[in-house]
């Protein structure tokens, strides 16, 4: 297996949604001197993507192989039987799924494991001990700033779990070309969450200010950047999609949805509005004004409060003004974005550790701080949810299985996406 880095480096990437993908395919390239593009594969589950959102993310011309946990993890065993096994697996998973995986990889008994990361895909506000602890055993952990890097560390240490593993590196779909205003443009763009916020009310309030800020501004071109059609999953469910909400409004010419790759947005934003989205990171790293909302509060439930001492916190009754705010140059360079160093160097401590990694005789055995002893009340719960038995026989499939299947699958997303809701919602009455 690769001991040198004149080999060349096999690389795989599991995700469970468009995002994830995103993050988990730039990450591979980020990290790793592979010059394939790395072998990918989705989950399926609630938020398995579609094509057009795979597509979206712009980061592989490859569609990446749909698979259950159970298939990925034939597929890492087959592969090394070819001899043609993985040298670094990326884990762009939520934290439980993660620490699924790291336990069907140690069961499979391989040989020569691959080098195993995982990491977030963005701004870090919520379950932050639970989703590290079930990071744990990983032998990359990404932390994509340093004061997320030093949260990691103080998480790991705190429980007598080793740090070693966390790296601070960067979100890796920074970069794009400076912001640079140009003569008669003006446009604000909305980064939309699918769950922030998440009442039918607050998004309504959010999507009417957005509306009456347009026709404040009939020289202003307002764009509602979506993250996905109606129908199609994400990350976060969405209960309340603002193209539906939206009907109910007459909203001026200059206010339209958009869809597409955020960079391709951004290239033409001039303010960059949001509760909380990742998408914030993005404008700032290219010096683009910034506003975070403070209309419905800061609340850790809306993950604004991860802003708290940025500088960009603002209301709309601020915006409608034109008054967009002033970063704070210290907190950006915490955040990792706007540094004065190469935006490429924040990755070489990662690099070099893949690479240390590669280069050793043998992998220690894959080590997670949750176990049968740690805790023997939770484990156990996760690792049944994911159903991880590579050893059962993988049935061969008829043509009609396989349609049946397909519209099992579909029938099952239409449940979760718009009658689980709809559901939740009569029960509140």
């Amino acid at each position: 297996m690769p001991a040198s880095s004149s080999e060349a480096v096999r690389v795989a990437v599991l995700a469970d949604s468009d995002t994830r993908w995103k993050w988990g395919a730039l990450t591979a390239r980020r990290i790793t001197t592979a010059s394939a593009e790395p072998t990918g594969f989705v989950l399926r589950g609630r938020a398995t993507p579609t094509a057009r959102q795979l597509a979206e993310t712009g980061v592989s011309t490859a569609t990446p192989r749909e698979v259950t946990g159970a298939e990925f993890l034939r597929a890492i065993r087959d592969a090394e039987a070819r001899g043609e096994g993985y040298d670094v697996l990326v884990l762009a998973l939520v934290g439980g799924t993660v620490r699924a995986v790291l336990q069907g990889l140690a069961d499979l008994a391989l040989d020569r494991r691959p080098v195993i990361v995982t990491g977030y895909v963005g701004v870090v506000y919520e379950k932050l001990t639970d989703g590290l602890l079930l990071r744990h055993g990983a032998d990359v952990v990404l932390a994509n700033s340093r004061h997320d890097a030093e949260r990691f560390r103080a998480v790991y240490e705190g429980v007598g779990a080793g740090a070693g593993s966390v790296v601070e590196a960067a979100l890796p779909f920074l970069g794009g070309a400076p912001h640079a205003p140009e003569a008669g443009r003006d446009t604000l763009v909305f980064a939309a969450q699918p769950s922030v916020p998440a009442t039918r009310a607050e998004r309504g309030y959010v999507l009417r200010r957005l509306v009456d800020h347009a026709r404040l501004h009939p020289d202003r071109e307002v764009l509602l950047k979506l993250r996905s059609k109606p129908g199609e999953h994400t990350t976060h469910l969405e209960e309340f999609p603002f193209q539906k909400l939206v009907r109910d409004l007459d909203p001026p010419a200059n206010f339209r949805l958009v869809y597409g790759h955020m960079g391709e947005v951004l290239d033409r934003t001039d303010l960059l509005v949001t509760v909380s989205s990742t998408a914030a990171l993005e404008a700032l790293h290219r010096r683009i004004p910034t506003a975070i909302l403070t209309d419905l509060g800061v609340r850790e439930a809306l993950g604004n409060h991860h802003f708290v001492g940025s500088g960009l916190l603002a209301s709309f009754d601020r915006l409608d003004k034109r008054d967009a705010p002033a970063p704070d140059e210290t907190w950006l360079a915490r955040q990792g974005v706007a540094s004065d160093s190469p935006y490429e160097a924040a990755f070489d401590a990662a690099r070099q550790r893949v690479a240390e990694l590669l280069a050793l005789p043998a992998l220690p055995p894959i080590s997670p701080y949750y176990t049968a002893e740690t805790a023997p009340g939770y484990l156990p719960g996760i690792l049944a949810r994911h159903r991880l038995d590579v050893t059962a026989p993988e049935p061969r499939e008829s043509g009609l299985r396989r349609v049946v299947r397909e519209a099992a699958r579909g029938a099952y997303r239409h449940g979760v996406q718009r009658v689980a809701p709809v559901i939740r919602r009569l029960g509140e009455l």
